[in-house]
């Protein structure tokens, strides 16, 4: 695992596009695992930036989403793909076609999480997976539990989880209590993992995974295992690290 220390949250967004934009030059035709949330909003400012630039190309990039709300079509503000269209998608030259998300539609959870991992099979795997990291120690919404699940899955949010992403929305009670989610190991299975987090309330979480046990209650720790995880942490969100 591999620590980068930023001092804020601009240059941890400039250090992780420019990962990313490495990996597209190294392979234009790479297969992008992608998150939502707050964390990566401004890695992708700085990809829009450099793809306006001239830097970087998205034309043959193929993307694939970690997760979705339940019960949330595409056209919903709220859901993760209607985020991606608008913090990504819509202002890069990619095709998207080659842009895959949940359904949150979907009525049978268990064919969805199938179809979902079926179609990463068949695009290869994933490239480079991006993560953020919730407060809780969550990847994706790979909750804290006894047991993780291995594919892509429907969860329940924890009330925590819930209480968090209520930011984005007008009430708590309009926050999704299910999700669909890429598993613990659709995540693992990632050639390379790209970890971003910013600000004191990651701190806990961001100890626990780098330096703590390796537990299902703190899911971030797994990653431990995996042979190529660069990790990009500002000042704040470094704090209580030891090292």
């Amino acid at each position: 695992m591999r620590l980068i220390i930023t001092k804020n949250y601009d240059e941890l967004s400039k250090k992780a596009a420019e990962i990313i934009a490495e990996t597209i030059k190294e392979k234009p035709n790479a297969v992008l695992g992608l998150a939502t949330g707050s964390s990566p909003v401004g890695l992708y400012k700085e990809l829009i930036k450099m793809h306006k630039d001239g830097e970087v190309d998205f034309s043959k990039v193929t993307t694939v989403n970690l997760d979705e709300y339940v019960g949330l079509s595409g056209e919903h503000p709220q859901s993760y793909r209607y985020f991606m269209n608008e913090n990504l998608f819509n202002h890069v030259n990619i095709d998207k076609n080659n842009t895959y998300v949940p359904n949150g539609l979907a009525e049978d959870a268990e064919e969805e999480g199938r179809r979902y991992d079926a179609k990463i099979e068949e695009l290869g795997g994933t490239d480079l997976q991006l993560l953020g990291i919730g407060n809780n120690g969550h990847i994706a919404f790979n909750e804290p539990a006894e047991e993780l699940v291995f594919g892509t899955h429907l969860t329940d949010l924890t009330e925590e989880t819930i209480k968090a992403n209520s930011r984005f929305f007008a009430s708590i009670k309009d926050v999704p209590t299910q999700a669909f989610s890429m598993g613990i190991g659709g995540i693992m299975k990632a050639k390379k993992i790209l970890l971003i987090a910013s600000g004191e309330e990651k701190a806990e979480a961001v100890k626990g995974m780098i330096e703590g046990n390796i537990t299902t209650k703190l899911p971030g720790s797994l990653l431990q295992l995996h042979h190529d995880v660069i990790v990009i942490v500002d000042e704040a969100a470094a704090k209580l690290l030891s090292k």
